[in-house]
């Protein structure tokens, strides 16, 4: 819900829309808790596999199906809600989307559910730590591996192509020279992206054309400034794939919230568990982000990731205590009908394969649709 809030909304409220690179809004707690309620989801999928390998290829061709979905319909095969065409060149398909990233983080959440359990009994949060510690090595791996290539890897000076009026390519150049730079333009994250995937692969309308070097009218989209930095306009990929590292780790959190569910029955176990590690993660995201390892969304960066992952756990410990402890339902159906067919919604809706093909029956003009009539194509 907060999704389809966010994207009919946020290009008109500042507040509601993706920040332009450091810093939080409402907005960009929307894919980490999806990617969070995957992992609590996932516990109770897999609390009892009776056959590890057909579980493990089960949800390997689950993710694939979700991994071409996603190149489907965020690759560039579709042109918009106002263009009847469709189709995308195969050499500058757009290759990294939110489903691509839900379906790793999925995949590899889904591994270490499978395989990485053990044996131990749980009788309190320290046990539940010894029982699952495996899991956690991994996700400490994959921050520890994160941080090693955000601030170690050297970034060169590279080279972009746009094309211009009359089609014509206008190259240009942006310096960097730099290890460590968590900037728009020097960044560990874009680097490996344009090494890896190719910048003509990479999503075309960064956040960052909308940060005060490249937007006057900052923080919403609008012409360059005559100052403009030469990588306003250079393609960067928010669902890339060194970001989509830390992704992971959120679902792995998720994970261990979800255990809490399986292994304790009482309300007020529960709840204390969720909250003791909910509120030690926001505290250490608010030192990092204090000492300069800011938030942002775009690099999904590891105070970032806690965050968002302990808002998470806040928001996830109300909804049950309102819901499982003091039986408020009622209010929350229409949230609960949204989460059992969330995909359907974020194809529908979110990804505007509705309004297309709602558009595509028209009355003699292709403007004159029910679109235009509901104010949507207005």
């Amino acid at each position: 819900m907060l999704m389809i809030i966010v994207d009919d909304v946020g290009g008109f409220v500042p507040a509601l829309n993706h920040s332009p690179w450091d810093g939080l809004t409402i907005a960009d707690f929307v894919m980490p808790f999806f990617l969070f309620i995957v992992g609590v989801a996932l516990t109770l999928a897999y609390k009892r596999v009776p056959d590890k390998l057909e579980a493990t290829k089960k949800a390997v061709l689950r993710a694939l199906k979700l991994f071409c979905l996603g190149l489907v319909l965020q690759g560039g095969f579709f042109h918009g809600v106002h263009s009847l065409s469709f189709g995308v060149d195969l050499a500058k398909i757009r290759l990294m989307g939110i489903l691509q990233r839900i379906a790793i983080a999925y995949l590899l959440a889904a591994i270490c559910e499978i395989w990485l359990k053990g044996d131990d009994d749980v009788d309190s949060g320290l046990d539940l730590v010894k029982r699952y510690r495996y899991q956690l090595y991994v996700g400490l791996v994959l921050s520890f591996m994160y941080t090693i290539l955000l601030y170690g890897i050297y970034v060169p000076d590279w080279e972009y192509q746009i094309s211009g009026p009359g089609s014509i390519e206008k190259s240009f150049s942006v310096k960097c020279g730099v290890t460590g730079d968590t900037g728009p333009a020097c960044s560990a994250v874009g680097m490996v992206d344009r090494t890896v995937l190719g910048i003509d692969h990479l999503y075309r309308r960064p956040v960052y054309a909308r940060t005060k070097e490249c937007s006057i009218n900052y923080p919403e989209n609008g012409p360059l400034p005559p100052d403009a930095p030469s990588w306003c306009q250079a393609p960067f990929d928010p669902e890339g794939l060194l970001s989509s590292v830390m992704a992971i780790v959120t679902c792995l959190i998720g994970l261990q919230f979800g255990h809490i569910i399986i292994h304790f029955e009482k309300h007020r176990g529960r709840i204390t568990n969720w909250l003791i590690p909910s509120f030690s993660m926001l505290a250490v995201a608010l030192l990092m982000d204090f000492v300069g390892m800011r938030m942002n969304k775009p690099l999904y960066t590891i105070s970032y990731t806690l965050a968002t992952a302990g808002a998470a756990g806040l928001l996830f410990a109300g909804i049950y205590s309102l819901v499982d402890v003091y039986g408020f339902r009622r209010p929350t159906i229409t949230m609960e009908w949204m989460g059992k067919h969330a995909l359907m919604i974020y194809v529908l809706v979110a990804c505007n394969i509705l309004p297309m093909f709602i558009r595509g029956f028209y009355w003699r003009d292709p403007n004159n649709s029910l679109l235009k009539f509901i104010g949507v194509g207005a």
